[in-house]
């Protein structure tokens, strides 16, 4: 699939069709999840944005269900790696093998690995060694695989959604700084509320779920992305979102006492791109034109949590990442005075 460049009218018929649909999204998703609201969010923005998702939660909160609720939704093809301590590279890629032609000799064919999907459920992602876990990184970054010296192209749209247990930590792998960074946001999803376990307990022991209606094609979700592209934002509210990650840095000038005093490293880059691109798509689909300072703030959780690293005396202190970006959305106003 390739993104086709869309005129005035075919942009402003996407962004209607978009937000008319979304509570038919919504009315799809509520089939087979309860709640989550913020959570299905933040993961389509990340679908509108082109970018990839970690997801951190408990066992049994249904990650696993929402991820693949979202690509039906999309008629995308769905796959999903349980990523384990025996896994090797090639189990994700693909590999090369000999067969035999119908006129005798041998040759190398390539077969496919399961990264060859529109969306990538990368399960555990943290129980699998680092030599494993950077097999995804040319494919998350560069949409394309090398095998064997050669370059395979995967087909768009293409995202990756990976899972990772917070709880039981031995025997993990850690993610690298330089992987975490390629993830656009770090969603956590949390215990239900009362009201909405007990309907989910409800649902699921008396019948069976109604099937996920199709409502959209892979070709719409690049057209969707394109679009979202499109969608104004002031310069303030770009200034603002740049300010914000550069305060996440220690021992900057714009860096707030608290940054200093509990940070080792900040944001990069990529967040204030993320920020500003996800505001994008909150907007169109909130059902608004442009993009505000509360779309920022609204994303500065999943956007940073996964950027900024504590230093020690923070660990000691029992000061979290999410006290961080709390006391930079206080301490950083929204416009220049």
């Amino acid at each position: 699939m390739s993104a086709e460049i869309l005129n005035d009218e075919q942009e402003q018929q996407a962004v209607e069709r978009l937000r008319a649909s979304r509570d038919a999204i919504d009315a799809e998703l509520s089939k087979t999840i309860v709640g989550q609201k913020e959570v299905v969010e933040q993961l389509l923005i990340s679908l509108l944005s082109g970018g990839h998702c970690l997801i951190t939660g408990a066992p049994g909160l249904a990650k696993t269900l929402l991820v693949r609720s979202v690509a039906q939704i999309f008629d995308l093809k769905f796959q999903r790696i349980q990523f384990t301590p025996d896994l090797m590279p090639s189990d994700i890629t693909g590999t090369e093998i000999l067969e035999q032609r119908a006129d005798g000799f041998r040759e190398l064919q390539f077969v496919p690995g399961p990264v060859f999907a529109n969306v990538i459920l990368a399960d555990e992602i943290n129980r699998t060694p680092p030599k494993t876990q950077a097999a995804l990184l040319e494919a998350m970054q560069e949409h394309q695989v090398t095998v064997a010296g050669k370059r395979y192209v995967l087909e768009e749209p293409f995202f990756v959604l990976a899972t990772q247990n917070p709880i039981e930590m031995e025997g993990t792998y850690p993610l690298p700084e330089a992987q975490l960074d390629r993830f656009m946001f770090n969603v956590l999803i949390d215990y239900l509320p009362h009201e909405d376990e007990l309907e989910v307990v409800m649902q699921t022991t008396s019948r069976r779920p109604d099937p996920i209606q199709q409502l959209f094609s892979g070709e719409d979700v690049l057209q969707f992305q394109e679009v979202v592209r499109r969608v104004p934002i002031a310069r303030a509210v770009a200034d603002y979102a740049v300010r914000l990650v550069e305060a996440s840095r220690p021992g900057r000038p714009q860096a707030t006492r608290f940054v200093d005093e509990w940070v080792s490293w900040g944001a990069g880059l990529r967040a204030a791109q993320t920020l500003v691109l996800g505001a994008k798509a909150r907007a169109i689909l909130q059902g608004r034109s442009h993009a505000t300072t509360d779309d920022i703030q609204a994303l500065a959780g999943p956007t940073l949590r996964h950027r900024i690293l504590l230093n020690y005396k923070a660990e000691a202190e029992d000061v979290t990442v999410e006290d961080c970006i709390a006391d930079l959305v206080k301490q950083i106003p929204p416009a220049i005075a």
